[in-house]
């Protein structure tokens, strides 16, 4: 996998709570979340890139509040209607 640098600003970093050697993994953790969040990768993917199991990325993402399944009661409804056609 190639790396790119990314430069970011010393008051960012100052407000990481963390070692400088975990900085790559956590921004990583980081993207690889919002990425799935904004349903740009699907949750196979997201899991490959952070190293573990579809269904333990599933679980974890959802206890940071990002859901599995993101549809309203209107969406859901209309889904359960086409699965019944």
């Amino acid at each position: 996998m190639e790396r790119v640098p990314l430069y970011l600003d010393r008051e960012l970093l100052d407000l990481i709570p963390m070692r400088t050697s975990q900085l790559e993994d956590s921004v990583r953790e980081l993207l690889v979340l919002e990425l799935y969040r904004l349903r740009e990768i699907s949750s196979g993917k997201a899991a490959e890139l952070l190293g573990m199991e579809r269904f333990e990325f599933v679980r974890y993402a959802s206890r940071l509040g990002i859901p599995f399944l993101d549809m309203d009661s209107t969406e859901f409804q209309e889904e359960l209607m086409s699965l019944k056609e």
